[in-house]
């Protein structure tokens, strides 16, 4: 067992590596938004935005991602190719490069996953510290942003870890479109060396990595929270 293909194919495991955490760090960004619209018209009085999101949600959730993946990558990317326009356009370039069905299909399932999540949040914030806010003299818009999102947000910190960890292993179904990240760079390196279990085993220790650092990031931002509470 050898592992000088470490650094024969080291620039193409460092590529992945970037190629993960651009298309984590936009999913989670892009997705997170999405999700704060979702809950809050989840949470509406209008019943078409409580619909909308409701049948959003429920599709998003009740299909496997994967699925949703080459739904968006075979089919929308197949449909744009037969229209001249768009081909011919300033788009083509990322309507036929599967990085950007795969960041498009996580930021919708991180909106539906995460918008519920954060829909738990907001009602479990107690009522007594809203109406002490509207009591102030807060108007409704102002009590939502400065004391019961950030309560919602506060409250639900370890769950927006797990997502997150979620999120980072759900990246790994970029490389069956032939996106090269982390795991895409790791079968090159299997089809190309005959190594089997070297690099899948040097790619899950990054992946455990990169998760215990999420965790750690969440955990030193909730403990920071409490300190600010308690004092």
């Amino acid at each position: 067992m050898t592992a000088a293909w470490i650094i024969d194919y080291g620039k193409l495991l460092l590529g992945g590596l970037g190629t993960t955490l651009l298309m984590l760090a936009i999913s989670a960004l892009l997705g997170f938004v999405l999700a704060l619209l979702v809950a809050l018209a989840r949470m509406s009085r209008n019943p078409l935005l409580a619909g909308t999101s409701l049948a959003y949600t429920s599709v998003i959730r009740g299909t496997p991602l994967l699925v949703q993946i080459y739904i968006f990558y075979y089919g929308l990317g197949s449909l744009f190719a037969h229209f001249p326009l768009i081909r011919g356009s300033f788009l083509w370039p990322y309507l036929r490069d599967g990085f950007w069905y795969i960041v498009f299909a996580l930021v919708l399932s991180v909106g539906a996953y995460v918008g519920e999540v954060i829909r738990g949040g907001m009602r479990s914030v107690p009522k007594g510290e809203l109406e002490a806010a509207a009591a102030f003299g807060m108007r409704h818009r102002l009590v939502l942003i400065r004391v019961w999102l950030p309560r919602a947000i506060r409250l639900l910190l370890p769950t927006l870890a797990g997502e997150t960890v979620m999120l980072l292993k759900s990246t790994a179904l970029a490389s069956t479109v032939a996106v090269v990240d982390l795991l895409g760079a790791a079968n090159v390196v299997r089809a190309q060396t005959f190594q089997i279990y070297q690099p899948l085993l040097l790619v899950a220790g990054i992946y455990i990595c990169l998760t215990f650092m999420i965790e750690t990031g969440f955990g030193l931002a909730e403990r920071r929270s409490m300190f600010r509470r308690a004092n």
